[in-house]
């Protein structure tokens, strides 16, 4: 296939790119960055017309974020990735109608079901609600952008659309670039996880599930993309430190990420995704079953850290 790919500079985007392009697919970047074939701001639906204008594809990829490795505490730091999820998705579906692409995949998260408490129970892509209300207008930014992109993936007409749901990244690229340099400094303390737990997903194994979804992926569909034993929030950071002989993280009262408030939703959210119809349609499996495999795998390979 030809497929034109918003995101590709980015951490996720970089390996999906050379998963497709491995896999026989010609892929077109688009975005501002010089690393884009196209260059255009997805949030200027004229710029991005013009980028693509005489062009064909087949298949669109909307991977896009405003994320850039730094950590996220506040709720204005997830304000330009929620806006590319709504009026970006917007443009795109506007570029891939007008290069008459089919096949329109996107990147979504676990977070789209709500953050707070699901309960012990695997949250699955049909029975349970994907984009409720959020529990403060906060929150509902978060949450109204994915269930937005969604909306637009799965009901404009002439689109084929599929959506990704990603449960946390970790793996290089992440865990090297974010996380351990805020352990070594003792800068990411965590709260009691108190039975809750979150689902993961390494970021090659996310990159191979695009790859996926762009040749398997059912029309209408969305998929759950992590691995198979969900784990708390402070349980990863603990295990990668023990993994890569950083300190371990303190562990602090809520109350004490009153100023890091998304954080605080992050860390205190309990959600346990099923991948099953991943597996099963999409001939999908993660790499390492949980997360404390894949980190102690990822620091047997990685060189000698500073300390």
């Amino acid at each position: 296939m030809r497929i034109l790919f918003a995101g590709a500079s980015g951490v996720l985007g970089q390996r999906a790119v050379r998963e497709l392009t491995a896999a026989g697919h010609e892929v077109i970047g688009l975005g501002r960055g010089p690393a884009n074939t196209l260059r255009a701001d997805l949030l200027d639906r004229d710029a991005v017309l013009r980028a693509v204008d005489g062009r064909a594809f087949d298949a669109v990829v909307h991977a896009a974020t405003a994320l850039n490795g730094k950590a996220m505490l506040r709720h204005r730091d997830m304000a330009g990735t929620n806006v590319l999820r709504t009026r970006g998705t917007e443009n795109l579906v506007a570029a891939a109608l007008e290069t008459g692409a089919r096949r329109f995949v996107a990147e979504s998260m676990m977070f789209g079901y709500g953050y707070g408490d699901h309960g012990d129970r695997t949250v699955e892509e049909d029975r349970d609600p994907f984009g409720p209300p959020g529990a403060d207008r906060h929150l509902e930014e978060h949450v109204g952008a994915m269930r937005r992109k969604e909306e637009l993936t799965f009901t404009t007409e002439g689109l084929d659309g599929v959506s990704l749901r990603f449960g946390l990244f970790y793996g290089a690229g992440v865990t090297d670039t974010t996380l351990l340099p805020m352990l070594r400094k003792r800068a990411l303390p965590v709260v009691p996880d108190r039975g809750r737990a979150l689902s993961w997903v390494e970021v090659g194994d996310a990159a191979r599930a695009v790859v996926a979804a762009v040749e398997l992926g059912r029309p209408g569909r969305a998929y759950n993309v992590c691995d198979d034993r969900p784990l708390a929030w402070g349980e990863h950071v603990r295990t990668a430190a023990e993994a890569f002989g950083t300190p371990a993280p303190r562990t602090v009262p809520q109350w004490l990420l009153r100023a890091a408030p998304l954080a605080r939703a992050l860390m205190t959210t309990n959600l346990r995704m099923s991948n099953a119809r991943a597996r099963h349609e999409l001939d999908w499996a993660p790499t390492h079953r949980s997360t404390a495999d894949g980190l102690k795998a990822l620091a047997a390979g990685a060189a000698p850290l500073p300390r």
